[in-house]
């Protein structure tokens, strides 16, 4: 059986295979802004916050609180996403959660902080109350 012959392409099919990649990059762009929340509270590295998240139990849904401050900051567009560190019972906590996920409810910001830093991993270090305490940051409510 001989081989086959390999398909030769007219140089109008290569034009139209030159431009695939950006419309399927168009296509993905879509479909991550659907995905995307409207309304995200407004928070930076330090404040203290609320995250709501939904948890689902058998076939009841309710809605658990973990309260913390935001220690980093990363990625942009669907993949952002936040890490948030508390101190429960003595032990240090640190939990990583998408902006854009569904599971998130609300994100509650209680106090905020003011650094000098883009990422907060030397809290990590500290014990007690200082692995919680940041400047405070003078808040104004005539901007709210």
């Amino acid at each position: 059986m001989p081989a086959p012959r390999p398909v030769r392409l007219s140089w109008e099919l290569v034009g139209e295979i030159k431009f695939a990649p950006h419309i399927m990059s168009n296509i993905i762009d879509k479909i991550d802004s659907e995905q995307l929340k409207k309304e995200v509270a407004s928070f930076k590295v330090g404040d203290s916050v609320k995250i709501h998240t939904r948890v689902i139990e058998g076939d009841k849904e309710r809605i658990q609180i973990f309260a913390g401050i935001i220690i980093s900051h990363k990625g942009s567009g669907l993949n952002e996403a936040f890490t948030v560190r508390k101190i429960s019972y003595g032990e240090g906590v640190e939990r990583v959660f998408p902006v854009h996920s569904p599971k998130v409810a609300k994100i509650e910001v209680v106090k905020s902080g003011k650094v000098r830093r883009a990422r907060l991993h030397y809290l990590r270090g500290r014990k007690g109350k200082q692995a919680m305490t940041v400047k405070e940051q003078a808040y104004n409510s005539n901007e709210a």
